[in-house]
C-alpha cells in the first residue's frame, strides 16, 4: 500500500510539473510570437507605379549622406591568392592515411546555426565523384523549381554521392569541395581590375575590400614591429586602394573578416589579452599608410561568428578548443564571452586610433555584425531561440556602442530552430545552402535595432545580404524583396532609421571562409542596384527592377 500511494504521489507531482511546464512554455512562445511573429501590414503602397525611390546622397568627401548609398565588395582578404594562411592550411585535404583525425559531420546546433553566415559552417562530409541514376528531391525555392531546375537538380545528383569517411580523405572546409583548384582563389590580390571595372560598369559609389593581417605580419612582432611587417604587400594594398579610386569609387576597408594569422592561433588568438595589442600594432601599420585613402571603416566583420565557430565549435582555423572550452563556452566567463570581451576592447583602441590619424575629414568607423532571425519551431523551442539570441543579437553592439560612427548588418535569412539543433520547414523556401528566405527578417530586425539604438543617432549600413543560387533564378526576386523590407522599414520610422544599403553578396559565399560557387568572372559579387538606371551585368540582374525609380 505505501509503494502505490508513494506511486501516485509521484504521478500526481509529475502530472503537475508537466503542467506547470507546458503552461509556462505556451505562454513564453505566445509572448514571443506576439513580440516577434505578429503578422503586419506592409507601410509600401502596392497600387503606386513606384514602389520605391532610393535616393542616393553621398558627399565627394566619404562623410555621411542623408540616403541611401549602393556598392559592390570583393571576396574577404584572407580568400585572395598568393596567401598561404592559417585558411589554405585548414583546408588542405587529409591524408587518408590519417584516419584518427578524420571528423564525421555535424549538423549545425541552434546558437551555431544562428551565428553562421548564408549556409554551413560546418565540418565537411567526404564526396566522391560518381555516376547515380538515383535522383534525390532537394529543397530548393519554388521559383527555380517553376522554372525547370528539377533537371539540373537530377544532373548534379548523377555526379556526387557521399563516400564512406573511413575510406575517403575529407575536408575541413565544404567549399573546398565545389572548385576545380581552390588553392588558387580569389586573384584579386593578382588582377583587381578584372573586378574594379565590373564594379565601376555598374555604376555604384562604394567598394568593399579587406586587409589580411596574416600578409601584412606573417610573423609574431616578438623582436619590434618592423621586423615583423611586409611592407612590400602594404604598398601593394595601398596600390589597389588608389586603384580603386582611379574608378571613381570610395572604399570601404575591412580590417579582420574571419582571418587570423597562424602564430597568433598557436597561442590561443582572441582567448588572450596580447592580441588586443597585437592586432592594434597590425591597425595602426594600415592606418598610417592607407588612412587618407579610406572613406569607411570596418574594424572587424561578424566577430561572434568568428568566436563561435573558431573557439567553440573548433570548425574554424585558429582555436582547437578542448572539451571543457567546448562544454563551458556558452557560459558568461566561457571561452565565448572572453574572445568577444578582447574584440571589443580591441575594436575601441583601433576606434580611437583611427579617429586620431584620420587628417583630411573625419573618419567613419564601424562593425558589420551578422543577425539572423531565429523562429521557434514549437512551444519548447523559445529557450534555445532566447539563448541564441541572448549570445549573438545585441550583446557585441551593446559594448562598443560608444565606438561606433555607423552600424553595419549582415542578414541572409531565418533559422527554425527545433530542439537543439535546426529544422527545414516543408512549406519555407531556401537557398541552395539551406539558409531560409525570409525578407520579413529582415525588416523586423532593422525596427529591432533602430529601437535599441536610435539613441546614438549613427545610420545604419546593411552590409551583406545575399542568396546562395547558382541558377540565378530565385536571385531577383530576393534582391527585389529584401530591399523592399528595408523601405518597409524607413517607412515605418518615418525616415528616421538612418539607413544606407551596401552590398548585396550575390555569387561569393564566404560561409565555409573560401569560395563556394564562383562562375562569374571568379569574383565576387556583393551586387546592390541603382534602380531602373544601369546596365544588366552579365547574368541579368538589372531587369527585374524597371519598375522602381532612383
Amino acid at each position: 500500500m505505501a509503494f502505490i500511494t508513494l506511486f501516485v504521489t509521484a504521478t500526481k507531482l509529475a502530472g503537475v510539473l508537466v503542467t506547470v511546464t507546458v503552461a509556462a512554455n505556451v505562454f513564453s512562445f505566445s509572448r514571443y510570437r506576439k513580440k516577434n511573429l505578429r503578422p503586419f501590414r506592409s507601410p509600401i503602397d502596392e497600387t503606386s507605379d513606384t514602389l520605391a525611390d532610393f535616393t542616393v546622397n553621398i558627399t565627394n568627401k566619404g562623410e555621411e549622406g542623408n540616403g541611401f548609398f549602393f556598392g559592390l565588395a570583393t571576396a574577404p582578404a584572407h580568400v585572395e591568392d598568393k596567401l598561404n594562411d592559417a585558411w589554405l592550411k585548414f583546408a588542405e585535404e587529409q591524408p587518408c592515411s590519417d584516419s584518427s583525425d578524420t571528423q564525421s559531420p555535424q549538423t549545425a546546433d541552434a546558437i551555431m546555426g544562428s551565428a553562421s553566415a548564408d549556409g554551413g559552417s560546418q565540418v565537411a562530409s567526404a564526396k566522391e565523384t560518381k555516376k547515380s541514376k538515383k535522383k534525390k528531391t532537394i529543397k530548393i525555392a519554388m521559383e527555380a523549381m517553376i522554372r525547370g531546375f528539377e533537371k539540373y537538380t537530377e544532373e548534379e545528383e548523377e555526379k556526387e554521392e557521399e563516400s564512406q569517411l573511413t575510406d575517403e580523405c575529407t575536408h575541413n572546409v565544404a567549399a573546398w569541395h565545389n572548385v576545380p583548384h581552390p588553392e588558387e582563389r580569389l586573384r584579386f590580390w593578382s588582377d583587381p581590375d578584372t573586378e574594379l571595372k565590373l564594379a565601376k560598369d555598374t555604376g555604384i559609389t562604394v567598394f568593399r575590400m579587406g586587409i589580411d593581417w596574416s600578409r601584412i605580419m606573417p610573423e609574431e612582432p616578438v623582436n619590434g614591429l618592423p621586423n615583423s611587417v611586409n611592407y612590400a604587400a602594404l604598398e601593394r594594398y595601398k596600390w589597389i586602394i588608389q586603384r580603386v579610386h582611379s574608378y571613381g569609387m570610395k572604399v570601404m576597408l575591412t580590417l579582420f573578416h574571419h582571418s587570423l594569422p597562424p602564430w597568433a592561433g598557436e597561442y590561443g588568438g582572441w582567448k588572450m589579452e596580447k592580441t588586443v595589442d597585437y592586432f592594434l600594432d597590425f591597425t595602426r601599420v594600415v592606418v598610417d599608410s592607407v588612412s587618407d585613402l579610406v572613406d569607411f571603416w570596418i574594424t572587424f566583420n561578424e566577430p561572434h561568428v568568428f568566436c563561435m565557430l573558431t573557439y567553440c565549435a573548433g570548425a574554424w582555423p585558429g582555436g582547437n578548443p578542448d572539451l571543457l572550452e567546448v562544454a563551458t563556452s556558452a557560459l558568461p566567463y566561457g571561452v565565448f564571452s572572453q574572445a568577444m570581451h578582447w574584440i571589443a576592447i580591441a575594436h575601441s583602441k583601433a576606434y580611437d586610433y583611427i579617429h586620431k590619424q584620420r587628417k583630411v575629414s573625419k573618419a567613419v568607423v564601424g562593425v558589420a555584425h551578422h543577425v539572423s532571425f531565429m523562429r521557434p519551431y514549437g512551444l519548447f523551442d523559445i529557450a534555445a531561440v532566447s539563448l541564441a539570441n541572448s549570445m549573438t543579437l545585441f550583446p557585441f553592439i551593446d559594448s562598443i556602442c560608444d565606438g561606433l560612427d555607423f552600424i553595419g548588418l549582415n542578414y541572409y535569412g531565418q533559422e527554425v530552430v527545433c530542439g537543439a539543433g535546426m529544422k527545414l520547414v516543408e512549406n519555407d523556401e531556401y537557398s541552395e545552402s539551406g539558409r531560409g528566405v525570409y525578407p520579413d527578417g529582415l525588416y523586423r530586425m532593422l525596427l529591432q535595432f533602430h529601437e535599441r539604438y536610435k539613441h546614438l543617432k549613427v545610420p545604419f549600413i546593411v552590409t551583406e545580404n545575399g542568396v546562395s543560387d547558382e541558377t540565378d533564378l530565385i536571385r531577383r526576386p530576393y534582391l527585389l524583396e529584401h530591399l523592399l523590407a528595408i523601405y518597409a522599414a524607413m517607412i515605418m520610422v518615418f525616415i528616421q532609421l538612418d539607413l544606407r544599403t551596401f552590398p548585396y553578396m550575390s555569387i561569393f559565399d564566404v560561409s565555409d571562409g573560401n569560395v563556394t560557387r564562383c562562375w562569374f568572372c571568379r569574383v565576387f559579387l556583393y551586387l546592390d542596384i541603382f534602380f531602373g538606371q544601369f546596365q544588366i551585368i552579365g547574368n541579368g540582374l538589372m531587369d527585374m527592377v524597371q519598375n522602381l525609380d532612383l
